[in-house]
């Protein structure tokens, strides 16, 4: 069985990978910046918003690649009614550290499976984050000590690496923190015999 990431994150293909199976990357061409505005101007749930971008990913890969079972991911963090996005620059990362410590907020990563153009299988794992109230000191020196490391995650954290210093209490399983909810994945694999069970 083919199967595509259609992701750039090194992050999912190195879980992937770990994971024992073998695949292919490739970059979906998705406008998720209209995508999550449009939902978000509609009312949608940050859920929702992963899914329907993660769905999206996966669709626009399968239908060049029908024949292969097509992995679409994404992931949504939301602080009450704010959803984060990505930064752009160190200072927009510091802001974001600032707006979340000593709160707790919420981080939804899905994944949408395609084969020959049709929705396989969805799964939406949710974490909970706590963040220490940590000052403007510590948080500075933080993102100029890991920007290069960070710069592509939607928490501008790693709890895998330093970023597990900024938090007070973690719930939810470690892969749905790093964007990728592994185990029902890999649950599903093995009901489909792509893996052994």
């Amino acid at each position: 069985m083919h199967i595509i990431l259609a992701s750039t994150s090194q992050i999912r293909a190195q879980l992937l990978a770990r994971a024992g199976l073998v695949f292919t990357t490739a970059a979906p061409r998705v406008d998720e910046q209209a995508i999550r505005a449009a939902m978000q101007a509609d009312g949608a749930s940050p859920r929702d918003i992963a899914d329907s971008l993660a769905e999206a990913k996966a669709l626009k890969i399968s239908d060049k690649n029908p024949d292969a079972l097509v992995f679409g991911c994404d992931q949504i963090l939301a602080l009450d009614d704010t959803i984060f996005a990505k930064p752009d620059t160190p200072a927009q990362a510091v802001s974001q550290l600032q707006a979340l410590r000593g709160r707790t907020h919420h981080l939804y990563s899905a994944m949408v499976i395609y084969q020959n153009g049709l929705p396989q299988w969805r799964h939406i794992g949710h974490a909970r984050m706590t963040m220490r109230a940590l000052s403007d000191e510590a948080i500075a020196a933080y993102v100029a000590a890991e920007w290069d490391s960070i710069r592509h995650s939607v928490g501008c954290y790693k709890i895998e690496e330093r970023g597990v210093q900024l938090f007070s209490q973690i719930e939810g399983d470690v892969f749905t923190i790093q964007g990728l909810p592994l185990l029902p994945l890999l649950n599903y694999l093995a009901v489909r015999g792509i893996i052994a069970s």
